[in-house]
């Protein structure tokens, strides 16, 4: 398998069995399964370039033809006929790389290929024929209008042409596939991946083709600008959709990418074609983002080299204000959409939060680590979390990290443990405060991270409550977030002084105590790292509960006072000094030695268990078999 793109020359093969293809081949068989080599034989493509005409070889031109065809055309004059080819010329850095893709889609259709220009040599006029120099001078010369609006004119093609191809290549064969029995794709992520799409291809044909009618019957007093009039509201429907969620999108085509080998080889064929230009269907879909800022800078280029006295300059004038509204809406309906995501994941990750949390009218606007001071919330010295919504302010308690705190190093429970703990929320629900019901927001000077909420109940005859809190994240700016809920709470009362709702005290003006809390954070922070040492020992310790096996012999130990002269087994057993009894031999010695005549210890005899009286106990002695499976 050869890459045709880069391999000029048909390699050797030890083996004439030995198949070489293009690296099509090798797609088509792992998206269909099975594709015939005979297809795809590398010399069939060799020869099929060799046979055909320059003109007509558009599909993987060898690298080098392609130099020598850049560096003819680069030595061409405006002279030799035709003048600077489309995109040969001076860039713009405000137009993005599909503007060197025509309407095909192929980079290489942008150049003059060498038999067009040989023809037109061949149908040269004579020297004799041919007009004056005063005749010719009008015919080369246009005004920066007409050529600013060629730029225009030129890259919505090329960005037609882009979006054509998406449909074609990818979008409807997909479609197509989702009919068979087995699709790529399923509806669900075609449905994420084009189902904004194409209201944006559809206003852009509408425009390129009123463009088109410019083109064909150009005059300094065409109305450029209002085309883009016409079709504002247009395009402040269509492009908000694919911005807001684009990102959404790009997640779930590289997931199928990933996840789907056949859905990976489809792409890989269609970038491979010359209507993609080499350029994978991410970097094709990136384009609708880019474009409006790109016509933003061609209208303000057109407008600059545009008279006040053209109809088309005030035409031009609003419908670059049109633009930029729309630039502008979409940044705004973003950001918008963005809070409202994020109330989604706040609202999964705090534990018993109430449902009515989440609303359409409702978006996030920040988030701020705090301790409490007070105790009316969770408790003084308590890590508490402050979500601010454009409505209400959430209070929730920040959970410290969980532990294993079994007592037992069994692996199963430390995994149950652990799988349990994954699941646990970060935060507990606290209190959810509207921010119609706090009336001012309190900043303590005396101290650089403290402040205090003065808030009323909902209930009758209930009285002001106050809740004050000590900043804990120190990249958190106190008095920027504290003028940014301020401003919201002016937001939310339809009031425009946001100051009125700020106002500065003193710890002791308000009865807060703030001399303990770093001394508070410390200690508190010690005692953390303690229970966590403690935990932490409990869990990893090993020696804290033996086996059974081990608490058994243990409790067995032979005693060195026994007399090993005996032979029967009733000596032996009495040698052993067992947990639950006692020898009565040994009973006897201490008995003796107490009064201070004891016999020597080789005088001593021990009578046979034969000779000894028996009699019936409740708790009879162990016996050698008992011992056995211990």
């Amino acid at each position: 398998v050869v890459d045709e793109h880069v391999v000029q020359a048909k390699p050797e093969t030890k083996n004439k069995n030995t198949h070489i293809v293009k690296a099509d081949w090798f797609w088509y068989t792992i998206q269909a399964g099975y594709a015939n080599e005979f297809d795809y034989l590398f010399a069939d493509y060799l020869e099929s370039i060799a046979h055909t005409p320059v003109v007509d070889r558009r599909d993987s031109l060898p690298v080098s033809f392609n130099k020598r065809k850049r560096k003819r055309l680069s030595q061409r004059t405006p002279a030799d006929g035709g003048g600077t080819p489309l995109g040969v010329g001076k860039r713009r850095s405000s137009v993005s790389d599909a503007g060197l893709l025509s309407v095909s889609g192929s980079f290489l259709d942008c150049t003059v290929s060498p038999d067009k220009h040989e023809s037109s040599k061949k149908n040269a006029l004579p020297e004799s024929a041919k007009p004056s120099v005063e005749q010719q001078q009008p015919a080369k010369t246009q005004s920066m209008r007409h050529n600013h609006f060629m730029d225009f004119f030129h890259t919505e093609s090329n960005y037609v042409g882009i979006l054509d191809t998406i449909v074609k290549l990818f979008k409807e064969p997909l479609e197509e596939m989702v009919e068979n029995e087995n699709p790529l794709l399923n509806k669900s992520e075609l449905r994420s991946i084009f189902g904004n799409f194409l209201p944006i291809h559809d206003v852009h044909k509408r425009m390129l083709d009123r463009l088109k009618a410019i083109h064909s019957s150009w005059s300094e007093e065409v109305l450029i600008g209002q085309i883009v009039l016409d079709h504002r509201d247009d395009l402040l429907k269509a492009y908000p959709p694919y911005v807001n969620f684009f990102e959404q999108m790009k997640e779930t085509l590289v997931q199928c990418d990933v996840s789907n080998p056949r859905f990976h080889a489809f792409l890989k064929i269609n970038q491979a074609k010359p209507e993609c230009g080499r350029q994978s269907l991410q970097d094709l879909m990136i384009r609708p983002v880019q474009r409006l800022p790109s016509i933003s800078l061609l209208l303000n280029d057109i407008l600059k080299h545009t008279g006040k006295s053209n109809p088309d300059h005030k035409k031009l004038d609003d419908a670059l204000k049109a633009i930029r509204e729309v630039m502008t809406y979409i940044n705004e309906d973003k950001r918008k959409t963005e809070g409202q995501m994020a109330m989604f994941d706040i609202f999964n990750d705090i534990d018993n939060c109430p449902p009515h949390l989440v609303s359409s009218h409702r978006s996030f606007v920040s988030r701020c680590e705090v301790t409490e001071l007070s105790d009316s919330l969770s408790g003084r010295g308590d890590p508490l979390v402050l979500f601010l919504f454009s409505d209400t302010l959430e209070v929730c308690k920040k959970r410290s990290r969980v532990f294993n705190n079994v007592k037992s190093p069994n692996t199963n429970s430390l995994n149950l443990t652990r799988s349990s703990c994954a699941t646990t929320k970060p935060y507990k629900h606290v209190k959810l405060m509207p921010l119609s019901t706090v009336q001012l927001v309190v900043n303590i000077i005396d101290s650089p991270r403290a402040f205090m909420l003065n808030c009323r109940e909902l209930s009758q005859n209930a009285k002001d409550r106050q809740y004050s809190f000590n900043i804990a994240d120190e990249e958190q700016d106190k008095l920027l977030y504290l003028k940014s809920l301020s401003k919201q709470m002016a937001e939310n009362a339809c009031r425009t002084d946001a100051g009125h709702f700020l106002i500065n005290s003193t710890a002791d003006e308000v009865d807060i105590d703030v001399s303990d809390i770093n001394v508070g954070t410390l200690s508190k922070a010690f005692k953390i790292a303690s229970k966590t040492r403690m935990k932490v020992g409990r869990v990893f310790s090993f020696n804290k509960t033996p086996s059974k096996l081990k608490r058994t012999v243990s409790t067995m130990m032979p005693s060195p006072f026994g007399s090993t002269q005996s032979l029967t087994p009733a000596s032996q057993l009495a040698q052993m000094k067992l947990a639950s009894c006692t020898n009565l031999n040994e009973v006897g010695e201490e008995a003796t030695d107490s009064n201070g005549s004891s016999p020597s210890s080789s005088a001593k005899l021990v009578a046979p268990m034969s000779v000894q009286p028996t009699r019936k106990n409740k708790n009879p002695p162990i016996s050698i078999g008992a011992l056995r499976p211990l």
